[in-house]
Formats: structure tokens, C-alpha cells, sequence
């Protein structure tokens, strides 16, 4: 956990996605209330995905495999700034991103923390290089969709919670053009 991670605040929302107040963003996730988040899937001109392995010290779901990144917005800040903001700087990436849909979820994980979520996904297309940053990311991959189903079907511990519902329920979202 970074010192970040204990000043951050995050967008409380009620059902409709209507913001209600803020909490810090670890207390949020220990309680399992209900904010707003962003996740962004970025693809390559051939359909790869570009994935990130968490880092391993993140207060949840460190070392396990993910979208391209995924964040919360800032109080006041608008979920498309947040996704931009957010891809350059854990992935050192900067791309148009288009809306793909936005869902809500509840998911248990590790270290008592508790996702629940209105996540706002957004996606782009992407061939340049890539920098992540080495206190967010642990490592990368360009994934072809069908060795992604492949590998989350054989061994769905390696994703995280939020991803495999991404590709349960969002598939062609996920994989389609940006």
C-alpha cells in the first residue's frame, strides 16, 4: 500500500450512479460502499488486449492479471479524465478512449476489502509502446481474445474478480473495436 492509497478519496454513488459524498478510498473498499470507478481495455490494430499483472503490494488483488488499468475518479472529476489520466499513469500510455459500457458489481477479495462498483469501461486502440509504471504494474501481455478465454477458463485465480466479470458478462464490449 503507498501512502497515495491512504490520502485518496473516492465518489460515493447510489444505485442510478448519482453521487452522495465521498470516503477515503480504502475505508470505502473495507466497507464494501458503493463508489464510482473506471477501468480502461485497451486493444492493439491486430485485436490483441493489452493486460497489466497487478503489483504485488497493492492493498488487493496484487499479482494478479487485469485490464489495462483501472482507478477511481477523483472527487470532481469527470470518469473520461480519470481513465486518461489513470492509463499514462500506471501504463505511460496516452490514446483516445471511447465509452464501452458501464456496469455495477459487488465482489469479495482479498485482504478483507470489498469491490463494489459502478465502473465506467472505456476503450481504445493502441500500437505504440508501452511504459508502465514499476510501482503500479508488475508486468505486461498482448493478449489474442481466444488466449485470453483460453487461459481464464484454465486458471481463473490469476485474474482479477472485476475482469473475469468483465469478460463473463461484456465480452464483445471488451473485444470490440474501438
Amino acid at each position: 500500500m503507498t501512502p497515495a492509497d491512504e490520502r485518496e478519496e473516492v465518489i460515493l454513488v447510489d444505485a442510478e450512479d448519482r453521487p452522495i459524498g465521498t470516503a477515503p478510498k480504502l475505508a470505502a473498499h473495507a466497507q464494501g460502499r458503493l463508489h464510482r470507478a473506471i477501468s480502461v481495455q485497451l486493444r492493439d490494430p491486430r485485436g490483441r488486449l493489452l493486460l497489466q499483472k497487478r503489483h504485488i503490494a497493492k492493498y488487493h488483488s496484487g499479482g494478479l492479471w487485469t485490464n489495462t488499468c483501472c482507478s477511481h475518479p477523483r472527487p470532481g472529476e469527470a470518469a473520461a479524465d480519470a481513465a486518461r489520466r489513470r492509463l499514462a499513469e500506471e501504463i505511460g500510455v496516452s490514446c483516445p478512449l471511447t465509452p464501452l459500457f458501464t456496469t455495477r458489481y459487488r465482489a469479495a477479495l482479498d485482504n478483507g476489502m470489498t469491490e463494489h462498483e459502478v465502473v465506467h469501461v472505456f476503450g481504445g486502440v493502441y500500437a505504440g509502446p508501452v511504459a508502465p509504471n514499476p510501482l503500479e504494474v508488475d508486468g505486461f501481455a498482448w493478449l489474442a481474445p481466444d488466449e485470453l478465454r483460453e487461459d481464464v477458463a484454465r486458471a481463473p485465480h490469476r485474474y482479477s474478480a472485476w475482469f473475469r466479470i468483465y469478460l463473463n458478462n461484456h465480452w464483445p464490449e471488451m473485444t470490440a473495436a474501438a
